[in-house]
């Protein structure tokens, strides 16, 4: 897991840079970042529904490996968001899902 975290660590140095390269402020940058996450949910339910086939337009569009895929893109967004706003985001998303497992298991 810590490959994971020193990836997902270089990409939001890497998005840092680009904003900061724009002069786009540290809020403005962790409120994108955020809305990011609204986005890339938006395209795991525009699989759902094209793997569904449920728009009479578009038919079957997507399949499942589709979904998958778009719902790993909204984790690794999510996981992005969090390492650009907390420094120790590793430690913190461990004790946080420790927290929550505790309520379920």
């Amino acid at each position: 897991m810590d490959e994971v975290w020193k990836t997902i660590g270089e990409l939001g140095a890497r998005f840092d840079a680009h904003d900061r390269e724009r002069g786009v402020g540290r809020e403005e940058s962790v409120t994108l970042q955020i809305l990011k996450i609204g986005e890339e949910f938006g395209e795991a339910a525009q699989a759902v529904i094209g793997a569904k086939g449920t728009n009479p337009r578009k038919g079957h569009s997507h399949t499942w490996d589709d979904v998958e895929a778009e719902v790993a893109d909204v984790i690794v967004t999510a996981m992005v968001a969090l390492a650009r706003m907390r420094p120790d985001a590793p430690a913190f998303f461990a004790g946080h899902l420790r927290e929550k497992s505790e309520r379920f298991l």
